[in-house]
């Protein structure tokens, strides 16, 4: 039996193809709601499209690890023999949806680990390196790439002019003119995590690495010639190719090594280890290989799940943190920005970017909210609700050992930074008698609505540190 057409709250339509009409030839009649939610929902049917990396597609897959790599880190992910679902998503750079395939260009290579631990995103690059090595350029090098202002194209005068402005650039702009610049395929390119990145195992010992996804393809480019030619006669290339190979059953796979630098020689190193235009030689510090990583899923939607997914370097889980690689540390904020703008302040609710662990947050309401978070809403608090444990936390506020210590504490480095004493001064030495009188009623007065017996226990013992006589006053209205 064929299904019914439904609207989008399941109520069955009477036609799929003809609007509701006064007469044969009358005009068509608002109460038509079928009609009228059609037309508004096509209306708005698009996000808007990232500014960067905006053309891109992406499957679904997993990290296998294969290899011990414990004593770098207590992440759950790179524990032997954990095995963990992952999403990719590569893109393109500078153009726009719709944008050919085949230009030269940076190709984006970005991960999502589903892990035991909530979610760890890895936003990477087709290359190893970048252009710029501070954010603040970030969106200057972004627009030199894109169109004009005054006659929409894009212009290589623009491009050359930023790329010998800033010299910074010169070796991603080796990478780029070279062969890499236009990959045969997704499947026949690295990826790299390009950024720095801290790892802490078990024990506390920290360290630096960068990640390499090396191609088990083979590395495989195209000319210009053929690059153009693919552009006019093919514009999804490599979008066609990474569906229809897994499709088939040919799932493309990528070795993971990482290199790693003991914590202490980044300060003493050749060259500043977290600048994101240089490259670790591999004679100082080796490949060490991970696992393996395979894509072995096509979407079913492309817009739900690869347009609308989410990628942002701030999702560290515990064992991997930032280093001080200023780029990373600018993407931390950035990237998570971006979906907000894009699909909205609860898009970590969608399907594809909702981790597979236990979720506890105190985040409610919100345009879409899907889900909310339960009584109590706010911490600190009495009735069960989480508690933050820096145990089990990210590594953040530990990963700047090289720069100098940032610490998550109590502001209290003086001798009167108590958090009763103003207070008391303003109660014993400010307020007259018939002030102190009416502030005694109005605690009373407002601690008297259904505070539960626990709390207002609380209650006596904060006014009694303001000031003794107050907080005697205060209870002795409650027995």
């Amino acid at each position: 039996m064929t299904k019914p057409t439904t609207n989008n709250v399941g109520i069955p339509v009477a036609s799929d193809n003809d609007s509701l009409t006064l007469g044969a030839n009358g005009p068509i009649l608002l109460q038509d709601h079928y009609l009228i939610e059609k037309n508004a929902h096509f209306n708005r049917e698009r996000v808007p499209e990232r500014v960067v990396h905006a053309k891109g597609g992406g499957a679904f897959g997993t990290l296998e690890v294969t290899e011990d790599v414990s004593q770098f880190t207590k992440a759950a992910l790179f524990q032997p023999g954990a095995k963990t679902d992952s999403l990719i998503r590569f893109s393109t750079v500078a153009g726009e949806l719709g944008f050919p395939d085949t230009v030269r260009d940076p190709r984006g290579f970005a991960v999502k680990f589903y892990t035991s631990e909530g979610n760890y995103d890895l936003v990477g690059n087709n290359t190893p390196v970048f252009f710029i090595r501070d954010p603040i350029k970030f969106p200057d090098f972004i627009h030199s790439q894109k169109r004009r202002a005054d006659n929409h194209l894009h212009d290589h005068n623009m491009q050359w002019d930023f790329w010998t402005l800033r010299p910074e650039s010169a070796h991603q702009v080796t990478w780029l003119m070279g062969d890499r610049g236009i990959p045969k395929s997704w499947r026949h390119m690295n990826g790299y995590g390009s950024h720095t990145f801290l790892w802490q195992n078990a024990g506390g010992e920290k360290f630096w690495v960068k990640y390499h996804f090396k191609t088990d393809q083979g590395i495989e480019f195209l000319t210009q010639e053929e690059g153009d030619a693919l552009a006019g006669s093919d514009r999804d290339h490599h979008l066609k190719d990474l569906y229809n190979s897994i499709k088939a059953g040919e799932h493309p796979t990528w070795t993971l090594y990482v290199q790693v630098m003991p914590h202490d020689d980044a300060a003493d190193y050749r060259f500043n280890p977290f600048d994101l235009t240089k490259v670790w030689p591999q004679g100082d510090y080796p490949l060490i290989k991970v696992g393996k990583y395979t894509l072995n899923r096509n979407p079913e939607n492309y817009f739900s799940e690869i347009e609308q997914a989410s990628f942002e370097p701030s999702n560290l889980v515990p064992g991997i943190g930032p280093s001080p690689d200023k780029m990373l540390l600018g993407r931390l904020f950035a990237y998570p920005d971006a979906h907000r703008y894009r699909i909205g302040a609860n898009y970590t609710q969608l399907p594809v970017n909702a981790a597979k662990s236990p979720v506890n947050t105190y985040s409610k309401d919100g345009a879409m909210a899907y889900s909310n978070s339960p009584d109590p809403v706010y911490a600190p608090n009495s009735y069960g609700g989480p508690h933050a444990d820096a145990a089990v936390a990210g590594e953040t506020a530990s990963a700047y050992g090289a720069s100098g210590e940032v610490l998550r504490s109590a502001y209290r480095p003086h001798a009167e930074d108590d958090d009763f004493g103003q207070a008391g001064t303003m109660v014993r030495e400010v307020l007259d008698d018939a002030a102190r009188e009416r502030l005694a009623n109005n605690i009373i007065g407002h601690a008297s609505n259904e505070v539960s017996q626990p709390v207002l226990d609380r209650v006596f013992e904060y006014w009694r540190s303001v000031d003794k006589n107050l907080g005697d006053r205060v209870a002795a209205a409650f027995k």
